[in-house]
């Protein structure tokens, strides 16, 4: 009922931002800044931005600067399975065919993989980039089956072994466990396409260290609440019709009312900025709000596991995480190096959570094992902005290339 109820009123609105569009495109032509007409058309714009989507943006990433030269750069899908695609950011240069192939897995989460295009671009300055491009589960026929936290690690396992031996992997928030448990298996399973490092970043390998209000929602009710409360039906007339998911709509509303005040801000500058004229500034807070507000369903297996065996019973951390009826042991990782980072200020993985990961892996040698903390950022700032390009990036790119040999 939740999800036909939000279709029904995203239905119902959607002539109304359609006009709102129109509008704001009359009136912007020939206004001056702050007249009647333009403040119009701003309000009018506004509107009509405040939607959700449900389709993945585009990467937009057809080159990258090395040094004073542009490479162009194209992209391919590798592989293309139910739930997710491999894609390769192909540099079109056959002199960087050397660097290191690196497989960054973005979060099923409720966005989509291109919350990640800044951490993508700033890699391929010296790597060879793979990313997990995770698909929007109410667009899977029902006939695909289910996905679960076991299908996500096959993925990630299929995915390495497509790029082949040599691969480092970086994996960003939530897939840190599923990326750490990956590794293990593969590990034990003397796999020649074992990564050769990986690296978590923010992730929640073991949310009993310092909890954030998203570990004690998570258990505060019994996985049967969230079962009852935030599972939904997928209504007609999308492709994955009768799929059980949780809505990305649901996940984002629960991301904003954390900063809800933040986001209305932001919306209110955004008409003092199109009133004023102020269009570089306006356009920084569309392009945010375009990707931030387009929004991934995820399967309802997957989900649930996830809160149930990350957050609630914290399975990899106390060694009984479970694939497919093998016990997942961190311990079998011996030629991979280790690398994890937190921020300072993030309140979804708080510092602790990831480098928890160091203990899991004892047969690591103490020289392959590294771990940043990074002063002044909070979730978002370890794998985007500012201190991400100039301060995490060359860590994570040093402990890359460290392990090459």
């Amino acid at each position: 009922m939740l999800y036909q109820a939000y279709q029904t009123q995203s239905d119902l609105l959607s002539p109304l931002r359609l006009l709102a569009q129109g509008v704001a495109a009359t009136f912007w032509l020939g206004n001056t800044e702050g007249s009647l007409l333009r403040r119009t058309a701003a309000s009018m714009e506004v509107f009509s931005r405040m939607r959700l989507t449900h389709s993945r943006p585009a990467f937009g990433i057809d080159s990258v600067n090395l040094g004073e030269q542009a490479i162009a750069v194209t992209e391919h899908t590798v592989m293309r399975l139910p739930f997710g695609s491999l894609l390769h950011f192909r540099k079109e240069d056959d002199t960087l065919a050397g660097q290191p192939p690196v497989l960054l897995v973005a979060p099923l989460s409720g966005h989509f993989a291109t919350l990640l295009r800044e951490t993508t671009r700033t890699l391929l300055q010296d790597h060879d980039v793979y990313i997990t491009d995770w698909h929007n589960a109410r667009d899977v026929h029902l006939r695909e089956g289910g996905f679960g936290l076991d299908d996500y690690i096959d993925h990630m396992m299929r995915y390495i072994r497509a790029i082949g031996p040599g691969t480092h992997v970086v994996a960003v928030c939530q897939p840190c466990v599923a990326a750490l448990a990956a590794t293990a298996l593969m590990s034990e399973d003397d796999d020649p396409a074992q990564p050769r490092s990986l690296t978590l970043m923010a992730g929640p390998v073991d949310c009993r260290v310092n909890p954030t209000g998203v570990n004690t929602l998570a258990t505060s009710k019994p996985i049967a609440w969230f079962e009852k409360n935030l599972i939904s039906t997928v209504p007609l007339p999308h492709k994955g019709y009768m799929r059980r998911v949780y809505p990305g709509f649901v996940q984002l509303g629960a991301f904003m009312s954390m900063n809800l005040e933040r986001h209305q801000n932001a919306f209110k500058d955004l008409y003092r900025y199109l009133v004023e004229g102020e269009l570089d500034k306006a356009d920084t807070i569309r392009v945010f709000y375009d990707e931030y507000l387009a929004v991934n369903d995820l399967p309802a297996e997957f989900y649930l596991e996830t809160v149930e065996k990350v957050f609630q019973s914290y399975d990899l951390a106390r060694g009984v995480l479970q694939y497919r009826g093998r016990t997942v042991d961190p311990a079998a990782i011996r030629r991979t190096a280790l690398m994890t980072v937190e921020g300072e200020r993030d309140d979804i993985c708080s510092i602790g959570q990831t480098v928890a990961a160091q203990d899991l892996c004892p047969n690591i040698r103490p020289y392959r094992k590294t771990h940043h903390v990074q002063t002044g950022v909070g979730h978002y700032g370890v794998f985007s902005g500012r201190k991400w390009n100039q301060q995490i990036y060359p860590r994570v790119r040093e402990h890359i290339h460290a392990s090459l040999g």
